[in-house]
């Protein structure tokens, strides 16, 4: 091996320990783009969707997962109606600088559109949440929720 090839082979070892430690340093952050006007939102330029690591600590409900299903599960008429239903869903929350929602919509909707409207009030009322805060500071910030509909009964995926 000739001097030449010994130096490129350092220096391509050096550039991939330089892009590693990059790579392990950097932050994991998904900032949402946000295209209509939202009411109550704080920065619409800086809506995050967190994740718990890096100082990303996302946005608390003030009642357990628990309790948002037992509610969905004692509140939303529809399925008192539809007890064999099923089905499965998303709904999205931005949930601003306050810790107040500003929007609550299905992101993946059910086959009903009632029953869309339901679950949204029901995540509507959920209350004030600790706020979602990057690196110490408080921000806008989105949550998802994921559920399942069996026999009439939901379920968190």
């Amino acid at each position: 091996m000739n001097h030449t090839t010994k130096k490129m082979k350092k220096l391509y070892f050096a550039f991939f320990i330089i892009m590693l430690t990059f790579q392990i340093n950097a932050q994991f952050i998904i900032k949402r783009e946000i295209k209509e006007k939202i009411e109550g939102i704080c920065n619409d330029q800086e809506v995050y969707s967190l994740f718990p690591i890096d100082g990303q600590v996302e946005a608390v409900c003030p009642v357990s997962n628990e309790v948002i299903l037992m509610r969905l599960n004692t509140e939303v008429e529809f399925l008192k109606q539809n007890p064999k239903y099923k089905d499965k869903g998303m709904i999205g929350l931005i949930i601003n600088c306050k810790g107040k929602i500003v929007e609550c919509k299905m992101d993946n909707n059910t086959k009903s559109s009632e029953l869309d409207q339901q679950i949204e009030k029901v995540f509507n009322s959920l209350g004030v949440w600790k706020v979602g805060t990057m690196n110490g500071k408080e921000i806008d910030s989105s949550r998802l929720f994921s559920f399942k509909i069996k026999e009439g009964k939901f379920s968190f995926d």
